[in-house]
């Protein structure tokens, strides 16, 4: 049974997603101060976390940030706050998703079991994958440029990770975009993805403005060169 710990304040939210998460069958703790949520995440394991972004005592972001110095356990963003700059912030911190109040229980509930799947085939993965000069150690959450090590957003780390598992192969935008965040434009679309590509670039090939890694493929999508150079 997969355990997720919801940090939510809005008590009818609660009541609603304790129902839903109990009769899917996953075991629930609920927080509803960020104090509270440090001292329930510390006490236990979890395969999952949800939270509001907005809470009496600070962000949420704050817990993501917390988490992700020591666990890479998904997580969704669940709030009202639909601003661009909290949903980039949101998934740079290492956010795994991002949904916006209101939202449709059904959407939210697929969006778990998605994330769950995922996590659940990673941890499945070999442990580390190489190719074209750039090694990731998948348990560790690290990855390595030639040897180097590589300062990378959450983000920047899965998006390199799904090139990475899939050599060779031209991805779609959409197909990255629904790997990624389960999303279907809502919130990441093609530009967001853009810049994301281009911020990874930055930082894995010799020549951002020729990449000979990551390559785009015209009107297709992008491609993970594992032997290196353009075709």
């Amino acid at each position: 049974m997969s355990r997720i710990l919801l940090l939510e304040d809005d008590l009818s939210l609660i009541n609603g997603l304790s129902f839903a998460f109990q009769k899917a069958g996953y075991a629930l703790d609920v927080a509803r101060t960020i104090q509270e949520a440090d001292r329930i995440w510390r006490d236990g394991e979890y395969d999952l976390l949800v939270l509001d972004v907005t809470l009496p005592d600070g962000s949420g972001f704050e817990v993501c940030k917390k988490v992700r110095k020591v666990s890479s356990v998904p997580i969704i963003f669940l709030t009202a706050s639909d601003a661009e700059t909290s949903i980039i912030m949101g998934l740079d911190i290492g956010g795994d998703d991002y949904i916006t109040k209101p939202f449709k229980l059904a959407v939210l509930m697929s969006r778990i079991n998605a994330i769950l799947r995922r996590s659940q085939h990673f941890q499945q993965a070999p442990g580390e994958l190489c190719s074209n000069g750039i090694t990731l150690q998948l348990l560790e959450g690290r990855a390595y440029r030639d040897g180097v090590p590589l300062e990378l957003t959450a983000a920047e780390y899965k998006l390199l990770r799904l090139f990475m598992e899939h050599p060779d192969m031209i991805l779609s935008a959409e197909q990255i975009m629904g790997k990624l965040w389960d999303c279907r434009g809502n919130f990441v679309d093609g530009n967001t993805l853009a810049v994301y590509i281009r911020r990874l670039r930055a930082k894995i090939e010799d020549d951002p403005a020729k990449p000979t890694r990551i390559a785009t493929v015209r009107r297709m999508g992008y491609k993970w060169n594992a032997g290196g150079g353009l075709e």
